[in-house]
C-alpha cells in the first residue's frame, strides 16, 4: 500500500496533468468547467466565506507573505551557520515543488481554468476585429453623450455612495437586472468586501481584486467614490468566472449599464471614456479635443479630482508592481499584459456595430 505522501504526490501530479490537458480545449473548459462545475465551486466559496465581515483572503495573503519572510530568514541563518547540505537542499526542493503543485492545482480547480474558456465574446457572438480610428471616434462620441446624460442624476445620488454597503448592494442589483435578460450572469449568494489593503492599493494603483483561493471580491474603497460602482461590477465579473481582465471589464459594463441607479451608469461610462480617450489620443489627438469640450463641467471636475488623487499617490514602486502584474496577465493567456483592460474597447465597438450605437 502506498504511503500517504506518495499518494498525495500521485494525486497532485495526476490533477496537474489533467488540468493542463483540459486547458488545451477551450470548448471543453467552457462547457464542463466554466458553465458546469465552476458556478457550484464559486457559490460554495461565497457561502463559506461571504458571511464574514472581513476578507479572509486578505488575511491569508498576509500570512503567506509573513511565512515567506520567515522562510527566507531561516534560510539565511542556515547558510550563515553552514547547516545546509545536499540532503537538506533536496528536501527543500521537494517541499517547495509540492507546495507549488498544490497551489497550481487548487488555483486552477477553484478558478484559474476560466482563463482557458471561450468566454464572453463567444457567449454574446460578437465579431471582434481590429477597429478603425473612425469607429473609435464614433464610440467615444456615444460614451460622451451617455456620460452627460447620466451626469446630473448621478451627482444627486452620489451621497449614497459614501456607504460601502450601498455600492455593494447596488452592484448586486445591477447583476440581478442583467441576469433577468441573460441567466448566464446570475449572481447567487452575493458577497463583496472592502479591501483591508486600500491605502496600499492607492500606492500600487489598484481599485479592486479577486481572490481565487477564497472566491472573495475586494474593492478599494479609498479611491474616488464615483469610480467604485464600476470597479465593484468588474470584480463580481471575476467571481462569475470571467477571469481575463477584458472579460471582467465587459461583464462589469453590461451589469452597470443595466443598473437602475444613475450613479452606476455614470461610473461605467466615466471609466470607458478613460479607456477610449486614451486610445484616441494615441491615434489622433486632434479628434479628442472637441469631445473633451463637450463634457459637462461636473464631469470635468471629476476628471480633475481623479488626476489629483493619482498624483497624490505617485511613487516609484507602482510601475514595478504594474510590470509584475503585467507578467502575471501574460502568463495567463493575456499577451497584451496591462493593455488587456483596454481590449474592452474593441468589444464595445463590436457590440455597437451588432446592436446599434444607441444600445451602448
Amino acid at each position: 500500500m502506498l504511503g500517504k505522501s506518495k499518494l498525495a504526490w500521485i494525486i497532485l501530479i495526476a490533477l496537474a496533468v489533467g488540468i493542463k490537458l483540459l486547458s488545451f480545449s477551450s470548448d471543453a473548459v467552457e462547457k464542463y468547467y466554466s458553465m458546469g462545475i465552476y458556478p457550484v465551486i464559486a457559490r460554495i466559496q461565497r457561502l463559506l466565506f461571504g458571511w464574514l465581515p472581513f476578507s479572509i483572503g486578505d488575511i491569508l495573503y498576509a500570512v503567506a507573505v509573513m511565512g515567506l519572510i520567515y522562510g527566507l530568514i531561516s534560510l539565511l541563518k542556515r547558510l550563515i551557520r553552514g547547516q545546509t547540505g545536499r540532503a537538506w537542499w533536496l528536501a527543500l526542493a521537494k517541499h517547495t515543488l509540492f507546495i507549488l503543485l498544490l497551489v497550481y492545482t487548487y488555483f486552477n480547480l477553484s478558478w484559474g481554468l476560466n482563463y482557458d474558456r471561450r468566454g464572453i465574446v463567444y457567449q454574446l457572438q460578437l465579431n471582434v476585429q481590429a477597429y478603425s480610428t473612425s469607429e473609435l471616434d464614433t464610440l467615444l462620441r456615444a460614451v460622451v453623450a451617455r456620460i452627460n446624460d447620466e451626469d446630473s442624476l448621478a451627482h444627486l445620488q452620489r451621497a449614497a455612495l459614501a456607504h460601502n454597503s450601498s455600492i455593494f448592494q447596488g452592484a448586486t442589483h445591477s447583476y440581478e437586472a442583467l441576469s433577468a435578460q441573460d441567466r448566464r450572469f446570475a449572481y447567487p449568494s452575493a458577497s463583496v468586501k472592502t479591501s483591508i489593503y486600500g491605502y496600499l492599493g492607492d500606492y500600487l494603483g489598484f481599485g479592486g481584486y479577486y481572490n481565487p483561493f477564497t472566491g472573495e471580491a475586494q474593492v478599494n474603497t479609498t479611491v474616488p467614490v464615483f469610480s467604485q460602482p464600476y470597479t465593484t461590477c468588474h470584480e463580481i465579473g471575476h467571481q462569475l468566472g470571467y477571469a481575463r481582465e477584458n472579460e471582467a471589464n465587459f461583464a462589469g459594463y453590461l451589469a452597470a449599464r443595466s443598473s437602475s441607479d444613475p450613479a452606476f451608469r455614470y461610473s461605467v461610462y466615466f471609466d470607458l471614456y478613460l479607456y477610449a480617450a486614451r486610445e484616441l489620443y494615441l491615434r489622433d489627438s486632434t479628434l479628442l479635443q472637441p469631445l473633451r469640450k463637450q463634457l459637462s463641467p461636473a464631469v470635468k471636475a471629476d476628471f480633475k479630482e481623479l488626476q489629483r488623487f493619482n498624483r497624490q499617490y505617485e511613487n516609484p514602486f507602482e510601475p514595478v508592481f504594474r510590470r509584475l502584474y503585467g507578467r502575471y496577465l501574460r502568463a495567463n493567456r493575456q499577451p497584451q499584459g496591462m493593455r488587456t483592460y483596454n481590449e474592452v474597447i474593441a468589444w464595445l465597438i463590436a457590440y455597437g456595430k451588432k446592436h446599434g450605437w444607441e444600445a451602448l
